[in-house]
């Protein structure tokens, strides 16, 4: 069932929708697809596309991304060693 990632779109499109309250719900959709660069048609779209691109929205170019930043290592040595399982949580 996908009510979990329709209730997460739903508060992630909400507040910035409300900063752009002249635009409808589909010119608003068509601007964050516009936004996240993607070229398809509309119908298209997926949610995750929607989700990943309002949650980086504001985000600085060099923050992780979500969902990979839980994986994250400083340094390359320490993620290889995590891998090969050497390293145990």
């Amino acid at each position: 069932m996908k009510c979990h990632r329709l209730n997460e779109l739903i508060e992630l499109i909400h507040p910035a929708w409300q900063q752009e309250p002249d635009l409808n719900l589909v010119q608003f959709v068509q601007k964050l697809a516009d936004e996240a660069g993607y070229k398809g048609e509309l119908a298209d779209l997926t949610d995750d596309i929607l989700i990943y691109h309002l949650k980086m929205r504001n985000a600085e170019k060099t923050e992780a991304i979500p969902g990979l930043k839980k994986d994250y290592e400083e340094d390359f040595k320490t993620a290889l060693l995590r891998a090969r399982g050497v390293i145990k949580d």
